[in-house]
């Protein structure tokens, strides 16, 4: 590992990581966008991973950005993560206790062994809102819900960018939308303005 003081080269990739588990241990997900040496946005990534925890799923993030620069010739990377025991974990500060994140950690390792130059550095959760985003939308669609709130990486095409809300009244006991139409059998989740 090198001095985190150590300049990056003139090319490489920047992830915000983000995982995350409701109930921890519970449905979960992760979330990375990544970005060129310039800030644009070159990929979204997400996924459902099941009934898992939220560490597991911080993990599932960095090997995901972690991959994703491998696969596509990158030798270069820095990651950004709100998970304060990953980034210690994986810069050595604290040991890996779990049996579970100790296999996800080798696998990171392995992956690191790979890059040229690697960086990794911890912000708080409000520097990294994109990826929880998507990792939170990974979380609704593997629970079946239609997503809270729509993402900017729709455009890219990871998330579905069918419309996620609508107006509507309660009439007889029945919610009537008064701006649009839902397909029959669609899942929803009611939120009650005053």
């Amino acid at each position: 590992m090198f001095n985190e003081q150590e300049t990056p080269p003139a090319r490489y990739l920047v992830a915000f990581s983000d995982g995350g588990a409701r109930g921890n241990p519970g449905p979960s997900g992760y979330g990375v966008v990544i970005q060129n040496e310039t800030g644009k946005k070159v990929a979204a990534l997400s996924e459902y991973l099941g009934h898992r925890t939220n560490n597991f799923a911080e993990y599932q993030g960095l090997i995901a950005a972690l991959e994703y620069a491998v696969a596509n010739g990158h030798k270069a990377l820095k990651v950004i993560s709100d998970s304060e025991l990953l980034v210690r974990q994986i810069k050595g500060i604290y040991k890996v206790k779990n049996a579970a994140l100790q296999e996800l950690h080798g696998r990171a390792k392995e992956l690191i062994a790979q890059l040229g130059w690697f960086s990794i550095g911890h912000v708080l959760r409000g520097h990294n809102e994109e990826a929880d985003r998507l990792a939170n939308a990974a979380m609704d669609k593997g629970m079946g819900r239609v997503a809270r709130t729509p993402s900017p990486a729709t455009s890219l095409g990871n998330i579905s960018e069918a419309r996620q809300e609508f107006n509507g009244i309660v009439r007889e006991g029945k919610i009537e939308l008064l701006d649009g139409q839902l397909p029959n059998g669609t899942q929803v989740q009611v939120r009650v303005k005053k």
